[in-house]
């Protein structure tokens, strides 16, 4: 169910029938008379008992499956069945886009009861805040960082607000899950359950992930082991669970089985022949595009616009308004493409949707699978996907990709490793919202919740060693390094465990138009300086370096998109051997373009010899440029490098399928390195730029702050299971 489907008419078991009585009367009233509904999906009956239960829960299924419904209508028949008052039920999403998508359906079903919604993320007005203070909602819609401020800001009675929490929903659970920002919200919901003096039932939803049970379990924080919960996915086919599917691995007897949906793989050469290809194919139809970053956003956007096609652009750079603009003239348009990154992946509604294309290839299954969720949501009309690929090796990585998703294969969600920097920003925020906070008591506030528990005492001891933290007769007091390195604007800074890259505003007149990044105005380059943001080319009228604000006026051509990239992105070590696999030879089972068919025949034929080998992993020498082909993600070559450090050379940067070694390396140097390493695998090196991108890090100490990068590196398992396979020296036809 969700933003236009309507659910099946199959007629419901005895069981499921018991479960739709137990809604609220008026909530059943309302789904049938003013939904006009006949029936629930399979996933929203599911979710009734374990629901109205009080259960934790995960509640599994595609975009577009129903999943807010699924959530909502049992737990609004609990408030109302339990009379419960005030903001009784939290909903957290990690976009601000996406909760302003939501807030209008949520306040709509809850005022079939009499109740209300509404809504707080960083953009919301104050006057808005003022009235969520003096007349508590009884669902709150925001964003982990917000709940943060909250507790913490001096404006908000938390405890007055948030006292009667009973519930929680977090939208898009794998996307909190596996980043820094699920450590924030896990050690925010046990701090909010000492608010409320009791445990809040925790309900996730989520598209298919590859661990569905342990997503739960972690969900459940700190008393997981005493809560009750369920898994709850009758609508999704779950994939390989154990050892294979951490790796992707398939046996030779599985057999390859193609998801439902129409997919297409290509390949065109460049960004330029993309938008030729999309300019000229599906007029008339409503197009979404995905780019993996916002320069090629930018530029795809520019070239359509060029051809004259109706394009609207999204990603992050861009301004409130502007993404808002072009996401509701999309939604209400037919002949269109819209161009967006990852922003539009997730849960927002921008319509009724003909096709997605995808240039070049996503970075995971998962993230396909959401993309292609988009489309087919109409009846007759199926799933569907373009790969338009602009190179030799995201042609590779798109099919590798695609083999997996044929397997029915996703990628496990598993959470960073060693999260110091945020108990760090945990120690500091706790105690401002405390104002004081007991020494030897501090741990309570996270009921346990490991690593905010004992363990983080050297932390809690370099806070106050360093003046973060002041303690004065065993109570500890926000410090002077605190407030002079956070205390801006009431410590909001405190309360986002993610670093923004420096952005400069763009203005045209009073418009903001978005940010770019600083180097586009620093690089030295001929003529004008000129931009490119929303699609258009804007000529540098002024720049304001003091407020970081640059003023632009349109301009007919030349712009420049470029932003930082966010940290290092690999592959992982199931995508990067699926990649292998089809070097080897095993074709996805999707529809694959002559133009695709003869690129990857060519690089069977040129590449192949020389990278892989279906007996093992491969060294080749080409001159003194000697190769380790392990095909084993970027993680685990960073792992092998560090652990081999006799034979590999220290001054390169591991990439995803290959290591250079020393240029004098012989076979008993390579027999010798590997003899020696026994089950001691070694952290990698970390490059001091990558600890400063690491928010927080200035208030840990350097050795933890390196070794919490370093342990966010490595990926143990694989190279241990590289390291037992053969290797065959390419010079020498032996097997090493």
């Amino acid at each position: 169910m969700g933003d236009t489907d309507r659910p099946s008419e199959a007629e419901p078991t005895r069981g499921e029938a018991d479960a739709l009585d137990r809604l609220d009367p008026v909530v059943l009233h309302h789904i049938v008379n003013t939904l006009g509904w006949p029936d629930l999906r399979p996933l929203q009956r599911a979710s009734i008992p374990p629901l109205m239960d009080g259960e934790d829960a995960v509640l599994l299924a595609p975009t577009a499956g129903g999943k807010t419904e699924a959530a909502c209508f049992p737990l609004l028949s609990a408030m109302a069945q339990h009379r419960w008052t005030g903001t009784s039920v939290l909903y957290l999403c990690p976009l601000k886009a996406l909760l302003n998508n939501l807030v209008v359906r949520v306040d709509t079903y809850a005022q079939w009861l009499g109740r209300r919604a509404a809504l707080w993320h960083g953009d919301t007005k104050e006057s808005q805040r003022r009235r969520i203070r003096t007349e508590a909602p009884d669902i709150l819609l925001t964003t982990p960082e917000s709940l943060e401020a909250m507790l913490i800001g001096v404006k908000t009675d938390h405890a007055r607000l948030l006292g009667g929490v009973r519930a929680v929903v977090v939208d898009e659970v794998h996307a909190f899950a596996g980043d820094d920002r699920g450590w924030h919200m896990l050690a925010v919901l046990e701090r909010l359950e000492r608010v409320t003096g009791r445990p809040i039932q925790r309900v996730g939803l989520s598209a298919t992930v590859g661990n569905p049970d342990q997503l739960l379990h972690w969900l459940q924080g700190a008393k997981a082991g005493d809560r009750t919960g369920r898994v709850v996915a009758p609508d999704v086919h779950l994939p390989p669970t154990g050892a294979e599917a951490e790796h992707g691995e398939q046996t030779a007897e599985a057999p390859s089985r193609r998801p439902a949906g129409e997919v297409e793989l290509d390949f065109v050469g460049s960004l330029d022949n993309a938008a030729k290809l999309i300019a000229a194919l599906h007029r008339g139809e409503k197009r979404l595009v995905f780019c993996d970053s916002r320069r090629q956003v930018e530029e795809l956007g520019a070239a359509l616009r060029a051809r004259e096609v109706t394009v609207f652009l999204s990603h992050a750079s861009l301004s409130v308004d502007e993404r808002t603009r072009s996401e509701q003239a999309f939604a209400e348009a037919r002949d269109c493409v819209i161009v967006s990154t990852s922003t539009l992946e997730l849960g927002i509604d921008v319509g009724d949707l003909d096709r997605v294309i995808q240039i070049d290839s996503p970075a995971s299954v998962a993230s396909f699978l959401q993309r292609i969720g988009r489309t087919g949501r109409r009846a007759g009309s199926v799933r569907n996907c373009l790969f338009l690929t602009t190179r030799k090796d995201t042609l590779l990585q798109a099919a590798g990709l695609l083999l997996l998703w044929s397997r029915g294969w996703v990628e496990p969600v598993v959470p960073p490793p060693e999260p110091r920097h945020l108990v760090a920003q945990q120690l500091l925020a706790v105690t401002l919202q405390q104002h004081k906070l007991g020494d030897q008591l501090w741990e309570q506030q996270w009921n346990g919740l490991a690593p905010f528990d004992r363990s983080a005492a050297p932390i809690l001891r370099h806070l106050t060693e360093e003046g973060f933290l002041d303690n004065d007769g065993g109570m500890l007091f926000v410090g002077p390094e605190a407030e002079r390195r956070f205390g801006k604007r009431h410590f909001i800074e405190l309360t986002a465990s993610f670093t923004a890259p420096p952005q400069f505003t763009v203005l045209s007149g009073r418009t903001e138009i978005g940010r770019t990044d600083p180097s586009v105005l620093t690089e030295e380059r001929p003529g004008p300086r000129r931009l490119l943001l929303g699609g258009r080319s804007w000529q540098v009228t002024y720049i304001d370096w003091l407020r970081k604000r640059v003023f632009v006026e349109p301009a007919d051509g030349g712009g420049v998109a470029k932003w930082m990239s966010g940290g290092i992105v690999g592959l992982s070590y199931a995508l990067t051997r699926a990649m292998r696999e089809v070097l080897l030879g095993a074709d996805p089972p999707v529809s694959l373009t002559r133009r695709a068919e003869a690129c990857l025949t060519e690089q069977r034929e040129s590449d192949g010899p020389d990278t892989v080998h279906p007996g093992g992993t491969l060294v080749t020498r080409v001159g003194s440029d000697v190769r380790w082909w392990t095909w084993a993600g970027y993680r685990a070559n960073a792992t092998l490098a560090a652990t081999l450090q006799p034979v590999t050379d220290p001054l390169q940067r591991p990439t995803d399928c290959w290591l250079r070694l020393r240029e004098d390396l012989t076979p008993a140097d390579w027999r010798t390195a590997r003899q020696n390493i026994g089950e001691n695998l070694v952290l990698p090196d970390v490059d001091p730029r990558a600890v400063r991108g690491l928010k927080f890090s200035a208030a840990l100490p350097e050795r933890l702050a390196v070794a919490t990068v370093a342990a966010r590196l490595a990926d143990f398992e694989s190279a241990r299971k590289v390291l037992s396979e053969p290797v065959r020296l390419q010079a020498s036809s032996e097997p090493a």
